[in-house]
């Protein structure tokens, strides 16, 4: 982009204010590709602050406009290039050249230590630029690219307010490992654990402050960052200022109404009091009520949320900046559920000693105040007797209706929904920084050598942190004398920090028609945490019989040498190999350090002189790759091979004449424990057509991970366990990909781009002992409400991770399930567990994206959907509460039911019946907006927008619960998602 001077530019506004009456003037000129030197039809002319004053050029480049006034600006847009803004200073003619736009047309991809050139990329990657991010009330990063990229399946984890959702690239690559990619934020790996008083430790990154997102997928692109990169890298790269830059302020607003977009079908209390007295007779309708209560009504409610954000950006004296500062503040449909959030971000990057040393700063602070609700509501609410009131006066618990027994209330018996809520005081403050600082040195003495030095943190402190329930609480009742109600507090501190230094070289080998790109370096980090919890009863007496005083300090570090080559051949053919070494302090010396390989090939076909003369192929490119990355994040604390032993809690003490003596438990640990490692191969096929108006790619991948991290069986008596996590196993991913996005129509008025993208993922277990055995079923997994010890899922060699472990159900003439009544698949004669059988799994056989733009003069309006086909989901919150023995309790209380008891007419529960295990399959319009620009309205406005957006618009489905998008398959009272309607306005200053 030219620069402009701010002199000048002042000068001609206070010139074109001072002479009104000039006399309008004819300006032409033609319009060139900067870099081929072309002419650009199609381009948009317009005078600067007049909208409606504007033309285009001609198929020849050129234009012709009518201007006020001979000290205008004009303005030169045109997809796909850097807009221009061009003072007149009396000029009739201006030739002007457009350079493309980079980050638009995403040439360029952020990839792990530098950047690269996207016609270069020899690895998966998926790039998602601000222009296409989704639109919408969004709290978290990973929103803002759902649906966008193939591979990769973005599940919230339900409505809460900020609340985290769970990413998968590729379907993960372990079993009881983290399965979660590795997030980077400005070139700083994120810890990835949890930040206690926190859903979504993501949801501290403002949104609004995100240029871009780059999604590493195969391990030839993820291979350097090593042992966190089995399950793929998520790069955020934050906005700044640029060079030259005007001084610019900008605000963003939204205004948002969340409205409940559906709820559980339970008996009505005329239902239910026809069902108690048919089923119980008298026995039952004596508890029966007078009151109509909807108690899915009682604790929801709509609510309204707002984001604001303000952002300062330019560059004084060479120096680029920009600064923001953003508050959003979320109410949710579930009352007492509450996040506020306050961020502030700096950005400054400025060069020295004519530009040979580049100075990348960023800082980012953010407060998170949270108010968590009691979510035991939600099923307490579908079981809840819809004849009792939900107060009664002068009732000692707190006025809220509560079964009682003996004037004391019943343990077992359902709690009262709003009083759960309404009695339970969960919150927390949360405050985290994310800063670096990055120096890029051109090195005098070797040309073309840049060396590297780079030096962040990402430090959060938890304060405040409570989970408060009142003393005449009846869910926390201990009797009269007993330690009431309940009171906890907790802390927290993280504090990682990393140094990076690398050297990279990169030359132009003009004599064998090359280039190389070479880079080498080390990295460290330290990862440390320390809390504290400590929980008594709500007014603290001495009397409390249990109470728990825990703090802990842990700590790791990684440490890390790696390297990487690119090679381009005739601009044709690429190679990049990769070579990183990790140790981490997780595991034993002998087993500490894990080798990480990888290398691509990449062939561009559209540069080969068959292909010349075929203008319709702008891009065809051939990549395959192969890498090994690991995994350290093993969910199993920072010592997992250390022996280590455990203070016994007050109630397990032993007696010793008139002492009690405090114990340490042994836990159980392996002293052999390794990385996982995951192998991945790779190919695709990048292409563009018609001058990329159509372009995408095409992709097939292999992964296999060996010595699988999975908890094995062992002997009675030894290491004190009955399981434990050792390197046994192996698994096997594959899948394709698809994706294609389409400029359908690019005009002068007009511009609509449609993005579409399909995926295919299969895994299955290969091996999970050191000897196979088919008397062995496998893991259990999937717990399950409705008893201890339940579970509905399994991982067996032979068979998808997750699958459901079911018995296959038998149905009468109607279609109406048998009680009690499944298939001898074994054909004994005896219905037992030997029979039960595995039968689908949660994962979803393809996954769909499609979203579309389209541009009409000042109109904008655009839409993202997404579809998943073959997930399968265990409705667990039919399982419990469609059976007539959980209506009434021998201790004399009641509890409803789902309408669809009447079709199941199930006296006990069957909870592993294959008969609720649903195919989720779905299409879920995520989000549909409008919107409207307006440039110069005002004199100090320099543009406006205006849109209307709702979000999670409808949901196409069979399935008969709340929500068919059920992350593990389980659905056990998710926290309905809402629907929401979003009013938002940007101005440019």
């Amino acid at each position: 982009m030219i620069p402009l001077k701010k002199l000048l530019i002042t000068s001609c506004l206070i010139l074109g204010l001072a002479l009104p009456g000039l006399a309008q003037i004819t300006v032409s000129g033609t319009v060139t590709d900067a870099e081929t030197q072309e002419v650009l039809p199609g381009v948009n002319v317009t005078v600067n602050g007049m909208s409606t004053r504007g033309t285009s050029t001609d198929l020849d480049g050129t234009y012709s406009l009518e201007v006020p006034s001979a000290q205008d600006t004009l303005t030169f847009s045109f997809v796909g290039y850097i807009k221009q803004e061009i003072p007149l200073n009396g000029r009739s003619t201006i030739n002007i050249e457009l350079s493309p736009d980079i980050q638009q047309l995403q040439d360029v991809v952020v990839i792990g230590y530098g950047t690269q050139e996207k016609d270069d990329n020899t690895g998966s990657v998926t790039a998602v630029s601000a222009e296409d991010f989704n639109e919408g009330a969004i709290t978290s990063p990973e929103e803002l690219f759902q649906g966008k990229a193939a591979g990769v399946t973005v599940t919230s984890n339900d409505g809460a307010p900020g609340s985290g959702a769970t990413i998968r690239i590729r379907g993960g690559s372990s079993l009881s490992a983290d399965n979660a990619p590795l997030y980077v934020v400005d070139g700083i790996p994120l810890d990835g654990g949890n930040v206690s008083g926190m859903r979504n430790p993501l949801n501290t990154i403002n949104p609004n402050d995100i240029e871009s997102i780059s999604i590493l997928k195969d391990a030839s692109a993820t291979a350097i960052y090593g042992s966190r990169a089995s399950n793929g890298v998520v790069l955020i790269t934050t906005k700044r200022g640029e060079a030259g830059q005007n001084f610019e302020i900008s605000y963003t607003g939204k205004a948002s109404y969340h409205t409940q977009s559906n709820e559980i079908d339970v008996l009505s209390a005329d239902e239910f009091s026809n069902t108690i007295q048919t089923q119980f007779g008298q026995t039952g309708a004596q508890y029966l009520g007078d009151n109509n209560t909807d108690w899915q009504e009682q604790i929801y409610s709509n609510s309204f949320s707002q984001d604001h954000n303000l952002s300062f950006s330019g560059a004084y004296n060479s120096l680029p900046y920009r600064v923001s500062i953003g508050f959003s503040g979320n109410s949710g449909l579930l009352k007492t559920s509450d996040m506020d959030r306050f961020t502030g971000s700096i950005a400054v990057n400025p060069t020295f000693f004519d530009d040979a040393l580049k100075v990348d700063l960023n800082l980012k602070g953010m407060q998170v105040k949270n108010r968590f609700a009691n979510q035991g509501a939600i099923g307490s609410a579908l079981t809840f007797d819809p004849t009792q009131p939900v107060t009664v006066d002068g009732n000692p618990y707190g006025d809220y209706f509560t079964w009682t027994k003996n004037n004391s209330p019943i343990e077992l018996a359902p709690a009262n929904p709003l009083a759960l809520l309404e009695q339970t005081n969960n919150a927390s403050t949360v405050y985290r920084s994310i800063g670096n600082i990055k120096l890029d040195y051109a090195l005098p003495f070797v040309e073309n050598l840049n060396a590297v030095v780079k030096a962040g943190y990402d430090y959060s402190t938890v304060e405040d942190g409570k989970n408060n329930i009142k003393a005449n609480a009846a869910f926390a009742y201990q009797g009269p004398n007993g330690a009431n109600g309940q009171r906890i507090d907790y802390s927290q501190k993280k504090e990682n920090e990393l140094l990076d230094f690398y050297l990279n070289y990169k030359k132009e080998l003009e004599s064998i028609d090359s280039k190389v790109d070479l880079t080498a370096g080390y990295s460290w980090e330290h990862h440390y945490e320390e809390g504290a919890t400590y929980a008594t009863n709500y007014n603290t007496s001495d009397t409390l019989a249990v109470s728990q005083d825990t703090d802990y300090k842990t700590e790791h570090y990684i440490v890390s040498f790696f390297g990487r080559a690119n090679y381009t051949f005739k601009d044709k053919y690429l190679l990049t190999a990769t070579l990183r070494q990790d140790g981490t302090s997780r595991f034993s010396e002998d087993n500490r350090w894990g080798l990480f390989p990888s290398a691509a090939l990449a062939w561009k076909i559209h540069e080969e002189s068959f292909l010349e003369d075929i203008e319709a192929i702008n891009q065809l490119k051939l990549r395959l790759g192969y890498g090994i990355t690991g995994q350290q994040r093993i969910n199993r604390g920072n010592y997992p091979y250390l022996p280590k032993y455990t203070l016994s809690e007050p109630t397990a003490q032993y007696q010793f004449g008139d002492q009690f003596i405090k114990t340490f438990r042994p836990e159980g640990y392996n002293a052999n424990l390794k990385w996982e490692e995951t192998t991945t191969y790779n190919i695709g096929l990048d292409y563009g057509l018609f001058d990329d108006r159509v372009f995408g790619s095409i992709e097939a991948y292999y992964r296999k991970t060996n010595d699988l991290l999975n908890f094995v069986p062992v002997p009675a008596g030894t290491n004190f366990t009955n399981r434990i996590l050792s390197n046994i196993g192996s698994m096997e991913v594959k899948g394709a990909e698809f994706n294609v996005t389409g400029r359908v129509i690019s005009t002068e008025d007009t511009y609509w781009e449609v993005g579409f993208n399909a995926s295919r993922n299969l895994d299955e277990i290969t091996q999970l002992t050191n000897v196979n055995s088919e008397d062995y079923k496998g893991v259990a997994v999937g717990g399950i409400a409705g008893g201890v010890g339940n579970t509905i899922q399994i991982h067996s060699v032979g068979h998808p991770r997750s699958s459901f472990y079911v018995y296959e159900q038998v149905y009468d003439e109607n279609g109406n399930p048998l009680e009690g009544v499944y298939a001898d698949r074994n054909g004994d004669g005896i219905i037992n567990t030997d029979d039960k059988y595995r039968y689908e799994s949660p994962s979803p056989d393809v996954t769909l994206g499609l979203s579309s733009r389209i541009e009409y003069k000042n109109w904008d309006a655009s839409f993202s959907a997404r579809a998943n086909i073959g997930n399968y989901v265990y409705n667990n919150v039919a399982s419990t509460n469609t059976m007539y023995s959980s209506m009434l309790n021998s201790d004399g209380y009641l509890s409803n039911a789902l309408t669809d008891i009447k079709d199941i007419q199930f006296n006990n529960a069957q909870f592993h019946s294959d008969h609720y295990i649903e195919n989720a399959s779905f299409l879920r319009m995520d989000n549909v907006s409008v919107g409207y620009s307006l440039d110069g309205i005002f004199d100090q406005i320099q543009s406006m927008r205006v849109s209307a957006t709702v979000q999670n618009a409808f949901v196409i489905t069979n399935y008969s619960g709340l929500d068919p998008e059920v992350f593990n398959g389980i659905d056990s009272n998710i926290y309905p998602r809402p629907r929401t309607f979003i009013l938002g306005l940007s101005l440019n200053f």
